[in-house]
């Protein structure tokens, strides 16, 4: 629309932007800080209840695996990354995360009682499917109206929809078998590097 009317307009006459392509332009420049607000929010809440800063990049590291997920639906089905592709993908922080925080949640339990890291994490996995699968796919069902509704209104909870059942799909899915292996990794790693000072003061 820019490129065109500085091509077609005469002189004096000028454009402007109003309603909900107003709304979007504005909207624009936001959503890379709305996201990383995001992330932020949901990282500190789980530094407070694991209370540790490295166990909720675990769970953070599912984030991305949603968001490819949305987007392939999106592009699946033709739509675009509008204001309401955003909501969804800011949406999906929260909820990509909750699969993982099931996973972590239980391995730490795990831990405590004696378990290796690897037995932890395989456990955790192994215990939690059934009801990350059943929450997971309750959602995903209660969302596909969305997914194909009709009527007035229509493109928006279209592009809502499709956002978030795609993001919820490729994240449970994924996240299964990708959590408990960075479980595994970022774990060993850390409790390394806790072990390497205490050798080296003795």
């Amino acid at each position: 629309m820019d490129s065109v009317a500085k091509k077609v307009l005469p002189v004096g006459f000028n454009y402007e932007w109003s309603g909900l392509s107003l709304e979007e332009i504005k909207s624009g420049s936001q959503s890379a800080l709305l996201f990383g607000l995001g992330l932020l929010l949901v990282y500190l809440t789980l530094s407070a209840q694991y209370e540790s800063f490295v166990l909720p990049f675990i769970i953070l590291l599912s984030v991305p695996m949603a968001m490819l997920g949305a987007l392939i639906a999106q592009s699946a089905r033709g739509l675009l990354n509008d204001v309401y592709c955003q909501i969804g993908l800011v949406m999906l922080i929260g909820l990509a995360s909750k699969n993982g925080i099931l996973i972590v949640e239980f391995a730490e339990q795990l831990r405590a009682k004696g378990l290796s890291i690897t037995d932890a994490a395989v456990q955790a996995a192994r215990i939690r499917l059934r009801p990350i699968l059943m929450t997971s796919f309750a959602f995903i069902l209660g969302v596909l109206p969305l997914v194909f509704a009709t009527g007035a209104g229509a493109a928006s909870r279209n592009s809502v929809g499709t956002t978030v059942v795609g993001g919820m799909i490729v994240s449970t899915g994924l996240n299964l078998f990708f959590i408990p292996v960075l479980y595994v990794i970022v774990k060993s790693l850390t409790d390394r590097n806790k072990e390497a000072p205490a050798s080296s003061s003795q």
